[in-house]
């Protein structure tokens, strides 16, 4: 996979506010990788707009390595990438837009839980910045 979030800064305590989501022994996620979060706690690829934030990998997640949980991120900085859809001010609230990318809010996302946290720098079309990922 590609454009995976790349740490800047764990926060919290312990660091990074680690918790573990269930998924299949067939799944892989690479460190890094947004997790989508499904019912009953269910980790899996971020794949479009609108998918709900579990966390940001914090292991790499191999297939068919019997592991039936993975732990996640969920409070830090992070570099992540914009999807190529438009130009999020500083401030404003990112929401996942596809495969490990990501915009900014629209409105009622606040409502449906889909805020994955706030830039913490104007993002340029399809560009890396910072964003404090708070879950």
């Amino acid at each position: 996979m590609a454009s995976e979030a790349v740490i800047i800064e764990l926060l919290g305590e312990p660091k990074g506010c680690p918790i573990e989501l269930v998924c299949a022994d067939v799944d892989a996620f690479p460190k890094g990788t947004i997790i989508k979060l499904a019912d009953d706690r269910t980790a899996s690829l971020s794949a479009a707009g609108g998918d709900v934030c579990g966390g940001i990998c914090a292991m790499e997640k191999v297939t068919l390595d019997g592991s039936l949980r993975v732990s996640v991120y969920t409070n830090g900085i992070f570099d992540l990438k914009e999807s190529n859809t438009g130009t999020p001010a500083v401030g404003t609230g990112i929401i996942i837009n596809g495969a490990n990318l990501v915009t900014g809010e629209s409105a009622g996302d606040a409502e449906l839980g889909k805020i994955m946290g706030h830039a913490l720098a104007s993002f340029a079309k399809a560009g890396t910045e910072a964003v404090r990922v708070l879950l």
